[in-house]
C-alpha cells in the first residue's frame, strides 16, 4: 500500500481558487496513475480528475476548464489547481493512486480533505 497525505483544503468563496497537494510514500510498487476523486454529503464518490505517469489526463465534465491536475512523477506527488470554485463543488477531496504489484493493480486512498465554497 501507498500512504496518501493530502493537503490545502479549506474554505473559500465562489470564483476563487484552491490548489491541493497530494503527497504519496515511498513504495516498491510502481504507481501507475494518481487522481483526484470527491464526494459531498449525500451523495456518491465521484471521479474529478486523473494523470497517468505520460501525462495523460481526464477530467470529469463538470470541472474542465476550470480544474488542472499535475503531478511530479519522481516525487510522486499530484496537485489540483481549482479555479473558478462553485458552490457545488463543495466536498470532500480524496487523492487517489494505482500502483502495479505482484498481485496486480491495488488502488490507495488518502484521507481526503475539505473544501467549501461559500456563497
Amino acid at each position: 500500500q501507498v500512504q496518501l497525505v493530502e493537503s490545502g483544503g479549506g474554505l473559500v468563496q465562489a470564483g476563487g481558487s484552491l490548489r491541493l497537494s497530494c503527497a504519496a510514500s515511498r513504495s516498491t510498487d510502481t504507481i501507475n496513475a494518481m487522481g483526484w476523486y470527491r464526494q459531498a454529503p449525500g451523495s456518491q464518490r465521484e471521479l474529478v480528475a486523473t494523470i497517468t505517469s505520460a501525462g495523460s489526463t481526464n477530467y470529469a465534465d463538470s470541472v474542465k476548464g476550470r480544474f488542472t491536475i499535475s503531478r511530479d512523477n519522481a516525487k510522486n506527488t499530484v496537485s489540483l489547481q481549482m479555479n473558478s470554485l462553485k458552490s457545488e463543488d463543495t466536498a470532500v477531496y480524496y487523492c487517489k493512486t494505482e500502483s502495479l504489484t505482484v498481485y496486480g493493480i491495488v488502488s490507495s486512498w488518502g484521507q481526503g480533505t475539505q473544501v467549501t465554497v461559500s456563497a
